[in-house]
C-alpha cells in the first residue's frame, strides 16, 4: 500500500482515496474530510479534475448517492475553493464562533449536519479565519470547539483537520499503533504518513514518530521516502 500510494501523482492519489471512501461507506468518510480539509484550493481542484478523468463523474455527483446526513457537508467541503490569504476579520470570526456555539448547545446535536450556517462556515471560510474562530470559541466559552463536538464524528474530524490538524493526526496515528487496533486503523497509518507528509513534518511527526512507532522494512521504506522527498 505504501509503495503504490507513493508512486501515484498526488491528484490521482487523492481522487482514488476519495472514490474508495465513498464506496466503503460512513466509517471511511473521514478520508474524504482529510483530503478536502488539508489540501490547498489548487490541490483539491486537481484532485477533482483527476476524479473526472478516472471515474467519468464528479466527486460531487458520486457523493449525492450517499443516503446519510453527512452528504451535505461532504459535498460542500470537496466543492470549496478557499481564500488562502492572511487577512482575517476578527469580529466576523468571533460572531461565527457564537453561531456555532448556539447551534451546538441550544439545539439538537443530531441536526448539526443540517445546520446551513454551520456548514457554510466550515466549507467556505479560509483556514486562517477558522483558526481565529476556533481561538475565539475557546476564549469565550472556556472549552474548544472540538471538545464541544466530542462524539460528533465527521463534524469533529472536519473542525480538527481545518483548525488543529496536529490533534487530528495524533489521534489517527495513536489509534493505529494500539495493540488492539483493527485492520482499517493500521491502514490509516500508511495513508496518513504517505499522503500528509508536509503536514506531519510541520508538526514534528516525521521522521521522529516513524522512528518510534514503525518497525523493520516498513520503517526503512517510510524513512527513505520522506528523506528523499518521494512522498508529496
Amino acid at each position: 500500500d505504501a509503495v503504490v500510494l507513493s508512486l501515484l501523482h498526488p491528484w490521482e492519489r487523492d481522487a482514488r482515496l476519495i472514490e474508495k471512501a465513498i464506496r466503503k461507506g460512513p466509517k471511511h468518510y473521514n478520508v474524504i474530510v482529510e483530503v478536502a480539509c488539508t489540501r490547498s484550493s489548487d490541490q483539491l481542484l486537481g484532485a477533482r479534475k483527476a476524479y473526472h478523468s478516472l471515474f467519468h463523474h464528479s466527486i460531487e455527483e458520486h457523493l449525492t448517492h450517499i443516503k446519510g446526513r453527512e452528504r451535505k457537508l461532504l459535498v460542500a467541503l470537496v466543492s470549496a475553493y478557499r481564500y488562502e490569504g492572511t487577512g482575517v476579520n476578527e469580529d466576523v470570526a468571533k460572531s461565527e464562533a457564537q453561531i456555532l456555539y448556539e447551534a451546538i448547545n441550544n439545539g439538537d446535536k443530531n441536526k448539526l449536519l443540517d445546520h446551513e450556517d454551520a456548514i457554510m462556515i466550515l466549507a467556505t471560510r479560509s483556514k486562517q479565519h477558522l483558526q481565529a474562530l476556533y481561538r475565539h470559541y475557546s476564549q469565550s466559552y472556556d472549552k474548544t470547539l472540538a471538545q464541544d463536538l466530542e462524539g460528533e464524528g465527521i463534524l469533529k474530524d472536519t473542525v480538527e483537520c481545518l483548525c488543529t490538524p496536529q490533534t487530528y493526526f495524533t489521534r489517527v496515528l495513536e489509534a493505529a499503533v494500539k495493540e488492539d487496533a483493527d485492520e482499517e486503523s493500521k491502514r490509516a497509518l500508511t495513508r496518513v504518513i504517505v499522503t500528509q507528509k508536509e503536514q506531519l513534518v510541520k508538526e514534528g511527526f516525521v521522521p521522529n514518530k516513524i522512528q518510534d512507532i514503525l518497525l523493520g522494512l516498513y520503517k526503512d521504506f517510510m524513512l527513505a521516502s520522506t528523506a528523499s522527498g518521494d512522498i508529496k
